[in-house]
């Protein structure tokens, strides 16, 4: 019988338990996932939250980015643009 021994620090100031209801197929997948990552699933879930939270907050500033750029004319020469072309040109 093999004992773990490691000493762990739990850290929960700043943190709120919260009580999540899964259907047992999403509850089996999301400790699946955590085990292939050696988490526990609360940090599984807490890191899946937290991208999504970055993601959502990181699009309005790609959306200002984005409707900042300059207009570009696709018809110049008087011609449009091969696919090819576009592609390279957005590289």
């Amino acid at each position: 019988m093999c004992v773990d021994t490691e000493f762990v620090i739990h850290d929960t100031r700043g943190m709120k338990n919260v009580t999540v209801t899964l259907d047992e197929r999403t509850a089996l997948w999301a400790r699946v996932e955590a085990a292939k990552r050696d988490i526990s699933l609360s940090a599984f879930l807490r890191e899946m939250l937290e991208r999504a939270q970055a993601a959502q907050e990181s699009y309005p500033g790609a959306m200002q980015r984005y409707q900042s750029r300059q207009p570009v004319a696709l018809k110049s020469a008087g011609r449009y643009p091969s696919r090819e072309e576009l592609h390279d040109r957005l590289r």
